[in-house]
Order: structure tokens, then C-alpha cells, then sequence
């Protein structure tokens, strides 16, 4: 549970997390073991996993097929590593990861109660897209996760914008919204570059 709170919102192989557990909890498990255990937890809805999205991209960039591992819950993430409130402020980059997965929690049950499908996206190039809502009816939306600050959102709408320009929209379409999304505000806007920025706290509406 450790390892697996050690590499949530990363594309970490079974061998990854094997490494991570000897390394660190001195437990002795073979990967074939700790894939069933991940299968276990799976059935029993205690981690989910975000599949990789495969748009039509206009170059031969190659796409990373690895999902994102999440837990279904960022309280289960803070319970099996110890921590809470305070080491959290006091560690921004683990805040980053927790609110991650509690926005991706979120944006999952809006998706799917709008009967779409959450994906995320990551190429050769190290290019990422936190998440990408898909309807059925073709149409989606491209989603970063930034606690917050103005060069963080922005960081987050600059990635948007150019995965945007790699979609082959003469195969596809383009997406219906770019977003940001942080954990503190209270209303949500449109930057002038089009991009919209949203409270975790506003997106349900």
C-alpha cells in the first residue's frame, strides 16, 4: 500500500514498485504477487486506474499506453504513508500528488454521470495531460491539475495548448475546452488565451 501510494499519479511498471518495496519496506514479494495484490485492490475498488487516451496526433509522436495509478480515494494515499495536514503543507510536490488524485476522484464521477470516460495522456516527448474527459458523441476536454499560483496555472494552459496544435483535427476533432484546474478560488474564468481556469470547488457546476 506504501509503494503503491509512492508511485499514484505516475505510470510506474510492476517492476517500479517491486524495486520501490524492496528498497523501502524491506518486504519480500515477487512481482507476480504484488500484481495480484494490485488485481485484488482493483475488485475491491480501492485503486483505479486512469487508461491512456490515443488521439489522432498530426506527427508520428509515440504514445505512452502505461495507465495512471490512483487510488479511489487521496485519504487512503495519506493513510498508508503516515502523513497528514501538516506534512503535507510542509511538502508541496506529495500535496501536489494527493490533490491530483483527489481531482481526478472528481472528475471521474462528473464524467461518467455525463456517461463520458476519463483518460490521461503522455507522449515519447514527456508531453502530459492530467486528464481528458471523452463523451460519446466525440466531443472532450483537455485537463491540467495545478494546486494553484499564477506560473503553475499558467505552466498548466501552456501544455494545453500545445498538445492542442499536435491533434490532427482533419481526423478528429478539436476539443470542445481546454482547463486548468487548482484547489483554492472561488469562482471560476476564461483566461484570454481561452483557457479555463477551475476551482476544484466549482466544477460540478
Amino acid at each position: 500500500m506504501k509503494s503503491y501510494a509512492r508511485h499514484q499519479s505516475t505510470q510506474s511498471s510492476i517492476s517500479t514498485i517491486y524495486a520501490d518495496i524492496v528498497s523501502h519496506d524491506a518486504e519480500s514479494l515477487s512481482e507476480d504477487t504484488i500484481t495480484s495484490y494490485i488485481n485484488a485492490l482493483k475488485q475491491l475498488y480501492v485503486i483505479d486506474d486512469v487508461q491512456a487516451w490515443n488521439p489522432n496526433l498530426r506527427s508520428k509522436t509515440a504514445i505512452r499506453t502505461s495507465d495512471t495509478r490512483y487510488y479511489i480515494d487521496p485519504s487512503i494515499a495519506t493513510a498508508s504513508l503516515g502523513i497528514g495536514p501538516k506534512e503535507l503543507i510542509n511538502d508541496l510536490k506529495t500535496m501536489g500528488l494527493i490533490f491530483e488524485t483527489l481531482a481526478i476522484r472528481d472528475l471521474r464521477v462528473y464524467a461518467e454521470a455525463n456517461n463520458g470516460q476519463l483518460y490521461h495522456y503522455r507522449d515519447k516527448s514527456g508531453l502530459e495531460c492530467d486528464a481528458v474527459i471523452c463523451l460519446k458523441d466525440g466531443t472532450y476536454g483537455l485537463i491540467e491539475i495545478k494546486i494553484g499560483g499564477e506560473d503553475s496555472i499558467s505552466d498548466g494552459a501552456e501544455t494545453l495548448k500545445v498538445l492542442r496544435e499536435k491533434i490532427d483535427t482533419d481526423k478528429m476533432n478539436a476539443p470542445s475546452f481546454l482547463a486548468v484546474v487548482i484547489a483554492v478560488g472561488d469562482y471560476a474564468y476564461k483566461r484570454e488565451d481561452g483557457v479555463f481556469v477551475l476551482p476544484i470547488g466549482c466544477i460540478k457546476e
